[in-house]
């Protein structure tokens, strides 16, 4: 297994692409903290499903916009676990609205959860793997930071933001043994894409190349390989696991 003695922290893994980054880690050996803020069934539902395929486990509650929260999150698992080897900064969240009728609240809480608690749990992890002088950070942006939207300038911003983000921790935290790498996914089957209409899924497939929506597991794989010895040569670099959309 990849990361047998690894342990790995993610995100906003109570459903979703965390849900499926959280379950495919473990597949492959790590201890998992499995992050949430609201959703606690969806959370102790992963650490069940992990367990129950022998794996270890366990969910944290944490709102990573909240350093201070962050930073108590990261000192619990540092004192149980004693190390983070593997972090991936999976929460996110859209209020969509167009520029002119967008409130300022939506704007700077989509910001304070995509981007600000990105930039939290980087902070705060960063620390001990330097220590440790090894780490893996995986942070989730989207297409939608690379091409912007209608009705999406906040989401678009913090994901624009996180990659950013990535290219200068890459850059700060290289000298150290520690990747940083971002992935870009595009239409992923998530709770997110849901509540569209068939009409506009429709539209938006026909856009793909390869002509269907991604699942979550197509961009945990992507998580595996970037967390794994397998990219050790790779840092600051953006895959885009959109199915072709965004060339």
């Amino acid at each position: 297994m990849k990361f047998e003695g690894k342990v790995a922290l993610v995100t906003g893994a109570s459903s979703g692409i965390g849900r499926a980054v959280a379950l495919n880690l473990a597949e492959e050996g790590a201890s998992v903290i499995v992050n949430y803020s609201g959703n606690e069934s969806g959370a102790l539902d992963v650490v069940r499903e992990i367990k129950d395929n022998g794996g270890s486990a366990e969910a944290f509650r944490c709102d990573v916009s909240d350093s201070n929260q962050v930073d108590s999150m990261v000192k619990y698992v540092i004192e149980k676990y004693g190390r983070i080897d593997i972090l991936v900064n999976n929460a996110g969240i859209t209020r969509d609205a167009l520029i002119l009728r967008m409130e300022l609240e939506d704007f700077e809480r989509v910001i304070d959860i995509n981007l600000k608690g990105t930039f939290n749990t980087i902070k705060s992890v960063s620390k001990y793997m330097i220590k440790q002088k090894s780490g893996k950070i995986i942070n989730i942006a989207s297409i939608i930071g690379l091409t912007g939207n209608v009705g999406q300038a906040n989401y678009a911003a913090s994901k624009a933001g996180v990659i950013a983000l990535t290219k200068s921790a890459a850059k700060e935290f290289a000298s150290r043994n520690i990747n940083v790498n971002a992935i870009a996914p595009g239409y992923i089957e998530t709770r997110m894409t849901e509540v569209l209409s068939d009409r506009i899924k429709d539209e938006i497939i026909s856009k793909i190349p390869l002509k269907r929506q991604g699942m979550p597991e197509d961009v945990a794989k992507a998580v595996i390989f970037l967390a794994s010895e397998d990219s050790k040569y790779i840092t600051g670099q953006v895959i885009n696991v959109d199915g072709g959309m965004v060339m």
